[in-house]
């Protein structure tokens, strides 16, 4: 039965994508993000759904689109100049099936997002992308948020609809990504036009993103506790009464702590503790590991080169004074990057490392010249620029923490921020550079009269 309603959901989303073909792209989203075929008995696992709807994205586009405005932006160059170079390391990677394995869905998050903005050409269908990407994962936040409330979580025993820990289905990777939406989630509360911000719509967005607050806890993922200490920051940036706000924030954490399952209470008081925590111990050695394999190879190895790895580390166990009682000597090996800043060192070198950091670190700074440059005279576009911004600026510290250098999400969100950026761009030029005023939802220039 569960089968039948994912297949007739799907079948709705396509039939309405021929009538509006850009509504095939947040059907691509909804699938890469959710995987309704990893939710399925049997019916979606024996059907290719992600390829097809990749191929009616492009067909869509290639047939029904104007292609007249359509501006490519540095960024898609340089999303395209990474794929190719990761296309090159695939070729000569140090574990060639492995490797092939994760090219097969990293060569398709990274063209999607090279593509994407060429099909954001009006502010609807800028806000419906984020909207499906929002919902998609709400799908699974909610879900997390419901349990979490009723059985406290744990590290690893959260159940996120799926017994398959990858994708956003992972407890650190979803405690980023839920984190990470709040901004935008708040920009819908406030400026959205598909559902209107009234009482309902602000009610449902208030209470998803204290959902996604809650996927930290109930995960017991530390890096979702770091990432949300810096959302709350970011909103301080741009709070009107900020000793207001912080005096706020921090009668909140307090009242917090008195409901917090003890699982997540003795997980994160191994932050500061990093010595005695085996994971903590077992990622500095990662690392320094990866930094010696750069050195004597700086073009990377290739996906999945982390295989190859044998660590030797010692974790230390002290009394609550903080004297030494036992010093131990641990052996791992193969063990995964737990960093996408070194994934990206490991795998493409120190060319693709700059490459990745070139795209991430332009779409911060173009994101803040928008929110500068229309703060005035379209809030709007001010806000969401600032609310991709935060999301982005979040990603990027989680990623520190997790290897997530490749996440789909992220990628959209990328292509979403140059999208906008075009877009925008587009309309300044169409009006010679005069002021605009918010006439409709595609926030059309004034032209003046001739008279």
């Amino acid at each position: 039965m569960r089968d039948l309603v994912f297949i007739a959901f799907l079948v709705a989303l396509f039939g309405v994508g021929f009538r509006r073909p850009f509504l095939f792209v947040p059907a691509y989203v909804y699938i890469d993000i959710v995987s309704p075929q990893r939710l399925t008995y049997y019916l979606l696992n024996t059907v290719p759904i992600s390829a097809i709807a990749f191929a009616f994205v492009f067909g869509g586009w290639l047939l029904s689109d104007a292609k007249r405005d359509a501006r490519v932006a540095p960024r898609q160059i340089l999303i395209v100049a990474l794929l190719l170079y990761c296309w090159t390391t695939t070729t000569y990677a140090d574990f060639p099936a492995e490797a092939r394995d994760k090219w097969d869905w990293v060569w398709k998050a990274l063209a999607f997002a090279a593509f994407l903005p060429l099909t954001l050409r009006t502010r609807l269908r800028i806000e419906t992308l984020l909207l499906f990407m929002v919902l998609s994962a709400a799908s699974i936040v909610i879900v997390g948020g419901i349990k979490t409330l009723a059985s406290g979580g744990g590290y690893g025993q959260l159940n996120l609809m799926v017994d398959n820990n990858s994708g956003l289905y992972e407890s650190s990777t979803i405690a980023t990504v839920a984190v990470a939406v709040v901004p935008v989630i708040l920009w819908f509360a406030r400026h959205g036009t598909v559902f209107p911000p009234d009482w309902r719509m602000k009610g449902f967005a208030y209470a998803l993103a204290f959902s996604c607050l809650l996927i930290p806890i109930g995960t017991s993922a530390r890096t979702g506790l770091l990432c949300i200490g810096l959302l709350a920051l970011l909103m301080l940036r741009d709070a009107r009464r900020k000793l207001l706000y912080l005096g706020l924030i921090g009668s909140a954490g307090l009242l917090a702590v008195p409901f917090l399952p003890s699982a997540f209470s003795e997980r994160m008081g191994t932050i500061g503790g990093y010595q005695s925590d085996t994971s903590a111990s077992t990622r500095l050695a990662v690392w320094r590991w990866t930094i010696d394999y750069a050195r004597d190879h700086p073009f990377g190895g290739g996906f999945n080169t982390y295989l190859q790895n044998k660590l030797r580390f010692e974790t230390v166990a002290a009394d609550p004074s903080g004297a030494v009682v036992e010093l131990k000597q641990e052996v791992d090996q193969a063990r995964a990057f737990h960093s996408a800043y070194f994934e990206m060192l490991g795998e493409q070198g120190y060319p693709g490392l700059l490459l990745w950091l070139a795209i991430n670190v332009a779409g911060l700074f173009r994101m803040e010249v928008l929110r500068r440059r229309y703060r005035s005279t379209e809030p709007w576009a001010a806000d969401l620029a600032t609310a991709l911004q935060g999301a982005h600026a979040i990603y990027l510290f989680g990623a520190a923490f997790v290897g997530i250098a490749f996440q789909p999400f992220v990628f959209m969100l990328v292509g979403t921020q140059i999208g906008l950026d075009t877009y925008l761009g587009r309309l300044r030029a169409e009006a010679g550079h005069r002021p605009m005023r918010p006439r409709n939802r595609e926030a059309v220039p004034i032209i003046p009269s001739p008279a």
